[in-house]
């Protein structure tokens, strides 16, 4: 076979989960390449009587993408062939739903289902979990738009499955019709159990159909047919507001019978809690606590709609707006995961869903029953088919919270019954859902699921443990015990715990996106699990419960994952849950060591700002030194650099000794941080940053002694050096309003020195100081076309919202790239190892879009990293904001 067979401990490590709460160690991962490539693994685990896991994008939150035997990884299978005639398409398992619906589009139709983990879930996945989304209103789930399915059972039977049924089956139907014509497919989002109404005759005997949502535990899928559906004309997005999420739930069945595409609710604890997390502020929304997002066909529906529900409502054309508010419901379970105590939030009960005109009633009841057991949670979710999403703040991590969590969920689905509706309204059951399946279903139903599982796995070796002979609620939890760690961050937001930091990613995989994300750039480049920011926090919560990965901070296995790390910190904003995989790096490279001989880099460019210093006093022989071909290759095998990049040449004058010699005539005194960056390398952004603050009013100074942000010993792990080092800067600066000119830099400052040494710095960008310190300063005008790269700092722990309105108030046209990372990231860029993956990081947006720009088009770029990226990979120089601005002055 092509693909790969693992029995690391690495590897196995990063399967031990999905999005779920729960946790089992496979015995191999398979990732096979090809059909034949699976067929051969499960013929192997079938000749050592193994259990098969089959598994898409690990975005699970039931439980029933993780297993103890062979877990069958099939994101590699994404062949796909659109029919715009018939309007299907045939897919892999492994095709991404984006991926799909790009193909489709070009030909006017789209698939319907659309969970919010469209840019990452696997074809596969959803049909093993019946999936649905927010437009199922109007397009069903994955079951209603599944015409065939190419499928291997465990003894290594192929077949193409539709409408023709087995006698078997069809004895099994036509003795049982009462039963399943009552209890079966009563509403769209009855998802738990087996679809076996499907097989009815009325439903057109529909085997395929019958065996979406099965989680794995009958077959595995190896291709399916699926059904497209046109795309809307004119998308309209009607925002409504409400008192709370009850009255949001009352007024649905008013809704339904415009015929929305989508009827999606959002609560005001959620928008709350992404204001606290991201630098950029949240989208407007109408007056209310709770809001339902209603996409209708044109805008006269959605006034339609608008009038007959009588609230504060928004009707939005603009695809930028629509975008920008369907982002925010998507990332909902991510951000529900932490309340606004910081406290855990955790799946288990977020999937319920009853008849529409049921929702309000069982939400006040819901509510009821959270307040009996002590426990809090935000609702949110697709209101317009009466399904629920509710994080909830269970403790998982003591044997009483586990008891209490039991309780619950044997109570919340009594609950669900007496409402009519379902465990699960399209995650499928599970690890958390199964057992509860009594409480919902007679036992004539549960013994006709177990017969249909007896038919196509007689021996119980397709994903045991889900649906059928189900593992217990409260087994298998994730929350191990972890090695208690002392840290050289300070962990606020995750009260000191360097474990419960790790175990902040939930799986929901938003880092596994290949655009529209800066996270996670490596993922992007090779697509591996370990390079994605899930994957890394997988290896790191694993080194800590000890199990897969035994040797701690030594640990190779966490240390290679970490290596394509960029520490972008692009997770720190765009991850849902804010996980931040360059703390994190930083906190295990401190660890791993200590005391041990480092990688040359760390000597090199970890401590890059001594180096300038004493390369200052000899401007010119440093350069005529980095020039020669000889001494730069010796140079660079020395200290790790990669021999493809240029040694950047230093400054014949400093901007520290130009300001000296340039001191202001009067204006209020601002400190002007003179980064590494700037001072050595490009002095010419901090000249243009002071006469900018000068024709502002202000008189930029220098601090009061020589400081450092100490942001290369903290990207290279080397914490004990950069703690010095920011003591120092603390006390020299205090609470003295600081401009910094290097993104990077500033980050540092904002977000590093508090963690590291309690104190903090009072930091902004030009723009931001500008913004808050002389509103009614009128820029230059500077009126020229720009294309902008953000650096991934700035866009994590910054934000460039200031930035965005100084250019437009200056008059320059710009469009903001959506590169993510450019690749050099400080010192990953300039690293041998390095290279191949920052170059692929710059060709995949950045540098086509320099090179595609009209000369007279303005390349802005306020990181050293990205300008050098630029001018070493094309024939343009990126400019800083402060020299747009000077240039109008």
């Amino acid at each position: 076979m092509s693909g790969d067979v693992s029995f690391d401990a690495a590897t196995r490590a990063l399967y031990t989960m999905d999005a779920s709460n729960y946790r089992q160690v496979p015995a191999v991962v398979v990732r096979p390449d090809s059909v034949d490539d699976v067929v051969a693994a499960v013929a192997a685990a079938r000749e050592f009587d193994v259990p098969v896991t089959p598994r898409g994008g690990g975005t699970s939150l039931a439980g029933n993408a993780c297993g103890g035997g062979l877990v069958l990884d099939l994101t590699r299978l994404r062949a796909m062939t659109i029919d715009p005639q018939t309007r299907t398409a045939f897919v892999e398992p492994g095709v991404v739903l984006d991926d799909l619906r790009a193909a489709a589009a070009p030909h006017g139709l789209t698939f319907g289902p659309d969970p919010s983990t469209h840019s990452r879930c696997t074809l596969g996945g959803m049909i093993g979990n019946n999936s649905c989304g927010a437009h199922s209103v109007a397009w069903g789930t994955t079951l209603d738009n599944v015409v065939s399915l190419d499928v291997l059972r465990y003894d290594g039977v192929r077949m193409t499955v539709g409408t023709e049924l087995p006698e078997e089956l069809r004895a099994l139907v036509d003795d049982n019709l009462a039963v399943l014509r009552t209890e079966l497919g009563r509403f769209g989002r009855q998802v738990s159990g087996y679809p076996l109404h499907q097989l009815l005759p009325e439903n057109g005997r529909n085997l395929a159909k019958a065996l979406v949502g099965t989680e794995g535990t009958c077959v595995t899928v190896l291709g399916a047919t699926v059904r497209l559906v046109p795309l809307p004309a004119d998308r309209v997005l009607l925002v409504l507001g409400f008192a709370d999420d009850v009255a949001a739930a009352d007024a649905v069945p008013a809704i339904l019978p415009h015929h929305p595409l989508t009827v999606e609710s959002m609560d005001e604890r959620i928008v709350a809690l992404r204001a606290l997390r991201h630098p950029e502020p949240p989208p407007a929304l109408p007056e209310g606590g709770a809001w339902l997002f209603v996409e209708v066909d044109g805008a006269a529906a959605a006034h339609e709609i608008a009038s007959a529900v009588g609230v504060p409502h928004e009707v939005l054309t603009d695809p930028a707006r629509q975008r920008e508010l369907w982002r925010l419901r998507e990332e909902g379970a991510g951000i529900s995961t932490r309340m606004a105590d910081g406290s855990e939030a955790w799946p288990g009960w977020e999937d319920t869903a009853v008849p529409p005109e049921r929702l309000g009633a069982y939400l006040r009841d819901l509510r009821a029953l959270l307040d009996r057991h002590g426990l809090r949670g935000v609702p949110y979710g697709h209101f317009g088919e009466g399904c629920i999403h509710m994080r909830i703040d269970f403790d998982l991590g003591s044997s009483a919270g586990v008891a209490r969590f039991r309780r619950f969920v044997e109570e919340g689905a009594d609950l669900v019954a007496r409402h009519g509706g379902t465990l699960s309204g399209e995650h499928g059951d599970g690890q958390v859902r199964a057992e509860l399946l009594p409480r919902m279903y007679s036992p004539a139903v549960l013994e006709l699921f177990a017969r249909f599982k007896a038919f196509w796995d007689p021996d119980d070796r397709m994903n045991p443990g889900m649906v059928v002979r189900p593992h217990r609620v409260d087994e298998n939890l994730r929350f191990v015990p972890l090695t208690p760690v002392r840290t050289a961050f300070s962990y606020p937001h995750d009260g000191g715990d360097f474990g419960q930091a790790a175990r902040r990613c939930i799986g929901v995989a938003k880092c596994r996106n290949h655009s529209g994300s800066v996270m996670c750039p490596s993922f992007q480049v090779t697509g591996e699990e370990k390079h994605s920011t899930r994957g890394r926090a997988r290896l790191l919560y694993e080194m800590l419960a000890g199990e897969v990965i035994t040797d701690g901070w030594r640990s190779t296995e966490v240390r290679d994952a970490l290596d394509l790390c960029l520490s972008c910190k692009g997770c720190r904003s765009d991850c849902p849950v804010n996980v931040d995989m360059a703390t994190y790096k930083a906190e295990f490279l401190h660890h791993h060591y200590k005391r041990r001989l480092r990688p040359a880099s760390h000597y090199s460019m970890g401590w890059l700002p001594v180096w300038l210093r004493l390369a200052s006093r000899m401007p010119r022989v440093a350069n005529k030194a980095m020039a020669s071909p000889r001494f730069s290759r010796l140079l660079k095998r020395m200290g790790g650099i990669a021999q493809e990049r240029a040694l950047p040449a230093v400054a014949e004058e400093t901007l520290t000794r130009w300001l000296r010699r340039n001191p202001g005539e009067g204006g209020k005194p601002v400190v002007l941080w003179p980064d590494t960056f700037t001072n050595h390398f490009s002095p010419s952004v901090g000249i243009a940053a002071v006469r900018v603050l000068r024709a502002a009013g202000f008189d930029p100074v220098l601090p009061a002694k020589s400081v450092c942000c100490g942001l290369t010993w903290v990207s290279t792990g080397q914490l004990s050096v950069a703690r010095k080092v920011m003591r120092r800067t603390a006390r020299v600066l205090g609470d003295t309003p600081v401009v910094g000119l290097e993104p990077s830099c500033l980050s540092a400052l904002r977000e590093d020195l508090p963690e590291l040494v309690g104190a903090k710095v009072n930091a902004f960008t030009l723009a931001g100081f500008l913004a808050a310190y002389a509103p009614q300063w009128t820029p230059p005008v500077v009126s020229r076309e720009a294309i902008t790269q953000v650096h991934c700092h700035q866009h994590a722990t910054l934000g460039f919202t200031a930035e965005t309105s100084l250019l437009s108030r200056a008059g320059v046209r710009n469009e903001r790239l959506a590169a993510g990372c450019c690749g050099l990231a400080g010192n990953f860029g300039f690293e041998r190892e390095h290279y191949e993956v920052s170059q692929a990081l710059a060709e995949r947006v950045l540098l086509p879009a320099v090179r595609d720009a009209s000369p007279d088009t303005l390349v802005i770029a306020d990181g050293f990293s990205c300008r050098t990226q630029v001018e070493q990979g094309s024939d343009r120089r990126a400019v800083h904001l402060a020299e747009v601005l000077a240039e109008g002055l």
